[in-house]
Formats: C-alpha cells, structure tokens, sequence
C-alpha cells in the first residue's frame, strides 16, 4: 500500500490518497491539509487504522523480449 499527496485546489491544500499496487484507490480525504508532509503524515495513520493487507499484484506493463513503445527492447 501507498499513501499519496496532492493538491488540486486552486488554494494549494493538500488531500491524501491511499492506493494499493494494483493501482486501485482504497479511500482519499475528504478534507485538505496546509502542506504535503501534514496529508502523508494523516493518510500514513489512517492506513494503520484500516489495518489491511495488499494482495493484488503490480502489473507489468511489458515483459523480457517485447519491445517499449518507443521500439526499443524492454
């Protein structure tokens, strides 16, 4: 699991995201934070209260042998 910050707001607040390596999102806050280090802090302590384990997988998105989309070899 990841927590995340961002700041879409015009007024510069930060929110945090949760998501797991699949790429799912598991919850975002509802309110903002007045920097990036105060919603990492928040999103960090709300992950330890869900008390979940991550058991999706991270997709590759290419493997040996197939080549990139800028035609080099992965």
């Amino acid at each position: 699991m990841q927590v995340l910050a961002f700041s879409t707001t015009p007024s510069g607040g930060w929110r945090w995201r949760i998501v797991n390596y699949g790429g799912e999102m598991l919850e975002e806050s509802r309110g903002e934070y007045p920097t990036i280090a105060a919603a990492v802090v928040q999103g960090r302590e709300r992950l330890t209260e869900m008390n979940v384990q991550d058991i999706s997988r991270m997709e590759r998105s290419f493997s040996r042998g197939e080549t990139d989309r800028r035609g080099g070899s992965a």
